[in-house]
C-alpha cells in the first residue's frame, strides 16, 4: 500500500460501500485524499484506519455528527464520550423495549389502552351476559374517559368494581343494555329512566359512577364528549341517558348539559 489504494479497495477493506465512504467525506469524518498523477484518489494506511474507526463507531450507534470530534479527542475525552454514548444507547434500548411491550399488548387487544383493573371490570360485565355491543361501547368509553379525565379514572373504576358485587346493579345494567335496542319512542323508556335514576340516587357510591367523571377544568366539554361518544340522537339508549340525567338534575345532582 505504498502508493495507497483506490476508493473501491478502501471501502472493501473497511467493510463499507463506496457510497458510505463518500458520505463520510461529505460529513468530514474521513478526509478526502488528494488525487495522484493519474487522477485517482489514493487511500493510505492512515486513511484506512480513520475509515475503520468511523465505521466501527457508527456501527456501535454513535451519531455520525459526533464521530469526528471523538476521533480527534485525546484518550481521556474519548473514554468519557464513549461512556455518555453508551448511556444514551441504553436509554434508547429501554425505550425500544417498552415500545415492543406496547405492540405486544396491542396485539392482545385493549391492554395497551386500559389498565388491568379496567380490563377485569369489562370481563366481569361480559360474564353477566351483557350484550357484546354494549361491552364494546363501554370499553371505548373507558378508553376515552381515561384520556379525558385521567385524574378521576382509577376512582371511577373502583366505583364500578364495588357496584359489580350488587345483583340489583347488575340487573339494572342489563335492563339498560336491553333498552338500547328498543324503539326510540318505546313507552317503557321513561319508567326505566325513573328506576335507574332512583337506583343511582339511593347510593352515593353508585351515583359517583354517573357524576364522578367530571374533569376539574373544561367540565362541560369533557363530560359532553364522554356522554355523546358513539350515540345517535334517534337512539333509544340516548333517550334513556338524557332522561336519567334530567331526573338527576331535578334531584340536585350536578350534571353538565
Amino acid at each position: 500500500m505504498h502508493d495507497g489504494v483506490t476508493i473501491s479497495q478502501a471501502a472493501a477493506f473497511a467493510g463499507v460501500t463506496v457510497k458510505t465512504v463518500r458520505h463520510y467525506h461529505r460529513l468530514g469524518l474521513v478526509p478526502e485524499p488528494e488525487r495522484d498523477s493519474s487522477g485517482y484518489r489514493r487511500y493510505t494506511a492512515s486513511d484506512l484506519l480513520r475509515l475503520v474507526q468511523a465505521r466501527t463507531l457508527a456501527a456501535a450507534g454513535v451519531p455520525l455528527g459526533e464521530i469526528s470530534p471523538l476521533l480527534d479527542a485525546d484518550d481521556e475525552h474519548f473514554a468519557a464520550e464513549i461512556v455518555d454514548v453508551e448511556r444514551r444507547l441504553t436509554a434508547r434500548i429501554d425505550e425500544l423495549i417498552e415500545r415492543r411491550k406496547t405492540l405486544r399488548r396491542l396485539a392482545e387487544g385493549d391492554r395497551a389502552l386500559l389498565p388491568e383493573r379496567a380490563i377485569a371490570v369489562l370481563d366481569s360485565v361480559a360474564a353477566q351476559g351483557i350484550d357484546p355491543d354494549e361491552i364494546a361501547a363501554m370499553r371505548e368509553g373507558m378508553i376515552l374517559a381515561r384520556a379525558l379525565v385521567p385524574e378521576g379514572f382509577d376512582e371511577h373504576i373502583a366505583h364500578i368494581e364495588r357496584a359489580m358485587s350488587d345483583p340489583e346493579f347488575i340487573e339494572m345494567s342489563r335492563r339498560a343494555a336491553e333498552a338500547a335496542h328498543w324503539q326510540v319512542d318505546d313507552p317503557r323508556i321513561p319508567g326505566l329512566a325513573d328506576e335507574l335514576a332512583a337506583h343511582y340516587l339511593a347510593d352515593p357510591d353508585r351515583l359517583a359512577i354517573v357524576s364522578g367523571m367530571q374533569a376539574r377544568t373544561d367540565t362541560a366539554a369533557r363530560y359532553g364528549m364522554l356522554r355523546d361518544f358513539g350515540v345517535d340522537a334517534q337512539d333509544a339508549g340516548t333517550r334513556l341517558v338524557l332522561l336519567i340525567e334530567a331526573r338527576m338534575r331535578e334531584a340536585g345532582v350536578r350534571i353538565p348539559r
